[in-house]
């Protein structure tokens, strides 16, 4: 039995956390979601998923607060970050969430092709 690795949406916005998690477990991985930052570490400490996707912005506790974290307590979990405001001039950009620690940065509206293969390249393909 091949193991799927475990993936962990955080993510305050119902329709796009959904949309996100049908995309990954179509696409053959196991998935987890929280709808916020709090929630979303708490997941984590149950049990470490071998990546998380983050939004940026959301209410407590940011998705560069979750990076952070992340990054100081489990180095070995690869993150993706997402957001609508990275082309926008306003707050964090693309960049910066790489320099926080995410290993991919995806603006929204981001295509399933694009994000399928971001974490493909980080977790490995999952076709046979």
């Amino acid at each position: 039995m091949i193991t799927t690795p475990d993936i962990l949406i955080i993510e305050d916005d119902a329709i796009m956390r959904e949309a996100v998690a049908e995309w990954l477990s179509a696409a053959g991985y196991s998935v987890r979601t929280a709808e916020d930052g709090t929630a979303g570490l708490a997941a984590v400490n149950t049990a470490a998923p071998a990546l998380v996707v983050t939004d940026i912005y959301m209410p407590g506790k940011s998705g560069a607060m979750v990076i952070a974290e992340l990054k100081q307590r489990h180095p070995q979990i690869a993150i993706i970050a997402i957001s609508g405001l990275f082309e926008s001039g306003y707050g964090i950009d693309a960049n910066a969430a790489v320099a926080l620690g995410a290993a991919r940065a995806l603006a929204k509206p981001f295509k399933r092709g694009e994000l399928l293969g971001a974490v493909a390249e980080l977790l490995g393909s999952r076709g046979g």
